[in-house]
């Protein structure tokens, strides 16, 4: 794996405000996305051209490509090196055997 990463780990991006669309909607635009993205947002203290961190977790990796995509409430597929790590995804553990026990 490319930098240590996995699918279903979280990981974060910095994107920075492109201007307020709506009252709740901030456009952001992210690197290496080459498209529009809103966000929504409640606050009303972002100003055009902050940075901000967005985080999801990957559910594809294009290791040929050098590519990711990460949830963000919709699918985005950015370059690897665009990406932070900020959580590996450990698989929950059994609390009980998987054998039958004798009553």
């Amino acid at each position: 794996m490319a930098r240590g990463i996995g699918i279903g780990d979280l990981v974060a991006i910095t994107a920075t405000v492109r201007g307020r669309v709506t009252e709740d909607r901030v456009s952001v635009s992210i690197p290496s996305y080459n498209f529009p993205h809103s966000i929504r947002d409640s606050t009303t203290k972002v100003k055009k051209g902050q940075q901000i961190e967005l985080t999801g977790e990957i559910t594809r990796i294009d290791e040929e490509g050098g590519r990711v995509t990460v949830d963000l409430g919709a699918l985005v597929t950015v370059d690897i090196d665009k990406i932070r790590l900020v959580e590996k995804y450990r698989p929950p553990k059994r609390k009980k055997r998987l054998r039958d026990m004798v009553d």
